[in-house]
């Protein structure tokens, strides 16, 4: 789990002190989804800049340029690749016809196979979501057909975010999460992987108070935001395993659901939560989806347990999990 955030100024109606406190305000709200590492791209004379380290967002110091249109940024809760070695960390930078710089939220699992198979050569980035950035490459262009071939190619749970070199920003809709505002009045769109994030930044500038539209995406979406706040949305087939219209026990024996599951199971304790809650709620239906929101929002958790612990009955719980209620 962790988070995508960013934005995109095109009227050059907003101040660059607001722009530069709407970059870690939204850094630090993000944090609720990783904490091992943080990261920002940015454009800067022509030319993709890259600024990440292995800690919280809240002990770094975002401070793009005054020039800056463009924001794209990520904070990691490892799953793969030592967080220490910050080429393992978000962003990536990735080069074809054009500069760019790749982020990820989720986790893909089919890295191997495709060093294995020739498809994309190895590399001595650890992490799965580095694929992503070689299978661009391997298209030799960044535009809708190479996002498609890319989110086609790999196997996992995703969104991905890429920012080339003319401030232009992509978004490719998986089925982890996306929030996007458009700011019409103050030519600017903000983007977070959920809600929370957005709204505990914007409140903190007040920006909250201005007039917004969200974008809605849905997986399968590819959209295209470009420096005069122009959207055009292309389309990739997702993969059936993590389709919407699957139902939690549809999920069972997929690959996607026995990794997903692994995952939470590892970190939930990052959240102060206990793995045999996570796994009681699992077992009554609750998707990994759900849990993982549940995960920053304890007062979500507390209230499917209940019913949890309601619907199987306090002996049934007692036998279960060792006599504590």
């Amino acid at each position: 789990m962790c988070a995508l955030f960013g934005w995109l100024d095109y009227k050059d109606i907003v101040p660059y002190r607001v722009l530069r406190k709407l970059t870690q305000a939204l850094a630090n709200a993000a944090e609720e989804r990783g904490t091992d590492a943080a990261g920002i791209s940015y454009v800067h004379d022509g030319k993709i800049t890259i600024f990440k380290r292995p800690k919280p967002a809240h002990k770094i110091h975002f401070n793009a340029p005054a020039e800056t249109k463009a924001v794209m940024g990520h904070t990691r809760l490892a799953t793969q690749g030592d967080r220490k070695r910050n080429f393992n960390n978000h962003p990536f930078a990735g080069h074809v016809d054009k500069e760019f710089a790749f982020a990820h939220n989720g986790v893909l699992w089919n890295d191997k196979d495709l060093r294995k198979d020739g498809v994309i050569p190895n590399t001595y980035i650890d992490t799965d979501s580095y694929i992503g950035v070689q299978l661009i490459e391997k298209q030799g262009k960044l535009d809708f057909d190479s996002l498609q071939y890319m989110a086609e190619t790999v196997e996992g749970n995703f969104t991905f975010t890429v920012l080339d070199q003319y401030n232009t920003i992509y978004i490719v809709k998986g089925s982890n999460p996306m929030y996007l505002l458009h700011f019409d009045t103050i030519g600017l769109y903000i983007y977070a992987s959920t809600e929370t994030i957005m709204q505990k930044a914007l409140k903190q500038l007040g920006l909250h108070k201005f007039e917004s539209k969200r974008i809605d995406t849905e997986e399968g979406d590819i959209l295209r935001v470009d420096k005069s706040g122009k959207i055009t949305r292309s389309r990739y087939e997702p993969k059936i395993y993590r389709s919407k219209y699957m139902s939690w026990y549809d999920y069972e024996d997929s690959s996607y659901y026995n990794m997903h599951e692994e995952i939470l199971l590892a970190y939930c304790g990052c959240y102060g939560v206990d793995s045999s809650d996570v796994e009681l709620l699992l077992d009554y239906g609750y998707t990994c989806d759900e849990i993982e929101d549940m995960l920053t929002d304890h007062s979500l958790l507390q209230e499917a347990l209940r019913d949890v612990k309601y619907m199987c009955g306090e002996e049934l719980y007692e036998s279960c999990y060792g006599g504590v209620f």
